[in-house]
């Protein structure tokens, strides 16, 4: 059973039956919003290229960093599917995708911050139907959503995030607009949510 995320909310990422996910799923789907007038109905949507990536953290230290140019954390545990330049057809689908291994995360990394950012510098105004979801690798079953809602004048958004503590996984629903095209602009961001 899926759950809505609103922002700031945070999940358990336990499994009902007292187990714990052993692998899940940060998908990203995205469509560039409509245009509007006659011209611009012609020449039809223009395409968006949202960026990706999930930021590793250590104690509030930066770790590893997967994103496009880097598809595969240093240890293995986290691995980005590939660069979507266009975004979806708003069908609900994953444009991009990032696979964490939970079990194979190193002890000392505590939290993975999952960032957007367009590369080409569209605002997110010019985005709809922007949304983050994690699923349960192994079931395929959706544990969560955050839809994100109105467009605005900013190029990024902080997501969510994993934190662990207690030996287990949550989710957090962060939904932070923030500007920048890379994940090294949004370092400062990300840092008042750690």
């Amino acid at each position: 059973m899926s759950v809505d995320m609103t922002k700031g909310q945070r999940i358990s990422l336990d499994k009902p039956d007292g187990g714990a996910l052993t692998s899940v799923r940060m998908g990203l789907g995205w469509r560039a919003a409509r245009r509007k007038g006659f011209l611009a109905k012609l020449a039809g949507p223009k395409e968006i290229d949202l960026d990706a990536s999930a930021l590793l953290f250590a104690d509030g230290q930066l770790a590893d960093v997967v994103f496009f140019q880097h598809l595969v954390s240093d240890d293995g545990s986290v691995r980005h599917l590939g660069d979507n330049l266009t975004g979806g057809s708003g069908a609900g689908g994953d444009d991009e995708v990032v696979l964490v291994d939970l079990g194979r995360v190193p002890g000392r990394v505590d939290q993975i911050v999952f960032t957007v950012n367009s590369f080409t510098g569209q605002t997110f105004a010019e985005v709809e139907d922007a949304f983050c979801r994690v699923v349960d690798e192994v079931t395929g079953g959706e544990l969560a959503r955050y839809t994100l809602s109105g467009g605005g004048a900013y190029t990024a958004q902080i997501m969510a995030k994993l934190r662990r503590g207690g030996g287990s996984w949550q989710v957090e629903a962060i939904g932070e607009p923030a500007t920048g095209r890379t994940f090294q602009d949004l370092l400062p961001a990300v840092s008042a949510h750690l």
